[in-house]
């Protein structure tokens, strides 16, 4: 059974029978075992282990195999799932973390900047909409900003004895409802590729 890939990332595993006698050496087959929803069971590693042979013999197969990539014990082992062709030749196909025992799929990279891109957008969204809140206008005194802390004499209101100030005259509440509406907040959603 293929779990989707995005299905994934919101994934994690773990086996706590494992978690306080977990190491560089038995890292791998703790990431190997078959409930373990990461682990691909038509690998190249599970046909060694099956056959009881030597990791070392999976640079001379072809297919999807497991490599224990960066060690720092005892918290964090980054394993990455490839795709080997030949014995010079390996393609990625997703790297997996393990911290204090629990496996989690990274991220790509499209999620990451997909996600960032829309946590900006949203601020940046919240920004404009505070700032139109902020607006204000009278007809005998022009348009100014009243913010929730300012005193009445420090608003920038204008007085009928002077005239109205630059940003009075250009309406920038007009400005901001403008700027809101050509740059509406849009929801991004990411397309993950299977390899």
């Amino acid at each position: 059974e293929m779990v989707d890939a995005k299905q994934l990332l919101q994934k994690s595993w773990f086996d706590s029978a494992w978690t306080p006698i977990l190491n560089q050496n038995n890292v791998m087959d703790y990431f190997c075992q078959r409930s373990n929803p990461f682990y691909e069971r038509t690998c190249n590693n599970e046909i060694i282990r099956m056959q009881r042979g030597d990791p070392a013999q999976l640079v001379n197969m072809t297919g999807t195999e497991y490599n224990l990539l960066h060690v720092q014990d005892p918290i964090l082992y980054v394993i990455r799932k490839a795709n080997r062709q030949s014995a010079d030749k390996v393609t990625p196909l997703a790297d997996y973390y393990i911290l204090g025992g629990v496996v989690y799929q990274c991220p790509d990279l499209a999620t990451v900047i997909n996600a960032r891109l829309l946590s900006t957008l949203h601020l940046v969204h919240s920004a404009f909409s505070e700032a139109i809140s902020y607006a204000r206008y009278d007809p005998t005194k022009g348009y100014y900003w009243e913010f929730p802390d300012d005193e009445p004499e420090k608003r920038g209101m204008a007085t009928t004895a002077e005239e109205p100030n630059e940003l009075q005259r250009k309406r920038s509440d007009m400005l901001l409802a403008e700027l809101t509406k050509k740059f509406p907040m849009k929801a991004y959603t990411s397309k993950v590729r299977s390899f």
